[in-house]
């Protein structure tokens, strides 16, 4: 059996697993359309990539339509509070909310990951709901996501910001792994969209990230903030490049997964390029 077939053998066991419980687990809140699983798709013309045959994806969509100021705490144990869910940012010319924005970036994400035959889990699929973002952590965690996107749109004061950044946690559970991620998807989102690269930024400050116990990323997509890339962002084929290089990104991550396990099992894996620091962020993410 190769590397590949041992591979999605052994995360197609995995999900199988996942599948069985998912009943007892999700029955409340699939009950209440809290938690969107699904599993990856054969297309009608039979077009599956299976790249990521047997992974679990999890995408939150930043935000929803009405703010929750209610208090949680930023990490587990911590005396630390923040608001549940913010309000987010909107567009400088069009008002567009990011939540809706985030929701389009996620619903397009989901189609493209399922073609490629990941399974994928939803924190949320509509604004109308008031789910918190350590609520939305946890639904990961129990979800065993291999990964979570935590999708954003940044703003500022300053109109003329713009730009790319990932934010992962400094320290804690999942925090290497969750850097090595949002390495991968900087790069291919970068190479995808032409967005100015602000880099990754380390902080223990979100709760959505803190909460996790799987690798994590929060993808602040670009400034809305900014006229310019407002437009980018609200626009179809914008979207579409964002969610072609979180794909790549995704795809080659867990490649350098599976090399990093070959290798240290004593057996050669493929040579590697350099990779430097991004450069660091210069703007603070607009909130969760």
């Amino acid at each position: 059996m190769s590397m590949n077939e041992s591979r999605r053998f052994f995360r197609w066991k995995g999900l199988l697993a996942l599948a069985l419980t998912a009943a007892l687990l999700w029955a409340p809140a699939l009950a209440q359309e809290r938690v969107s699983f699904t599993t990856g798709l054969v297309g009608d013309g039979g077009d599956r990539l299976g790249r990521l045959d047997g992974l679990i994806i999890g995408i939150d969509a930043g935000h929803q339509a009405q703010a929750n100021y209610e208090k949680e705490p930023v990490s587990p144990g911590s005396s630390a509070t923040k608001a549940k869910v913010s309000s987010g940012t909107q567009g400088a010319v069009s008002k567009t909310p990011e939540h809706v924005v985030n929701l389009q970036v996620a619903l397009k994400l989901k189609q493209a990951l399922l073609r490629e035959g990941a399974s994928v889990v939803m924190a949320r699929e509509s604004a109308d709901v008031d789910i918190s973002n350590v609520e939305r952590a946890q639904m990961m965690n129990q979800a065993g996501a291999d990964l979570v996107l935590r999708l954003h749109c940044n703003g500022v004061d300053t109109a003329s910001a713009h730009g790319m950044v990932m934010y992962v946690r400094k320290t804690g559970e999942k925090a290497q792994e969750s850097d090595q991620a949002a390495h991968c998807l900087l790069t291919a989102m970068l190479a995808a969209t032409g967005a100015q690269d602000r880099g990754v930024a380390h902080s223990d400050d979100y709760s959505g990230l803190n909460w996790s116990q799987v690798p994590s990323v929060l993808v602040e997509m670009g400034f809305l903030t900014n006229p310019q890339e407002e437009a980018l962002l609200i626009s179809d084929a914008y979207q579409d490049k964002l969610v072609q290089g979180m794909v790549e990104g995704i795809a080659d991550y867990f490649d350098r997964q599976d090399q990093d396990a070959v290798a240290q099992a004593g057996e050669p894996a493929q040579a590697e390029p350099a990779t430097g620091e991004a450069q660091a962020a210069n703007a603070q993410a607009v909130g969760e």
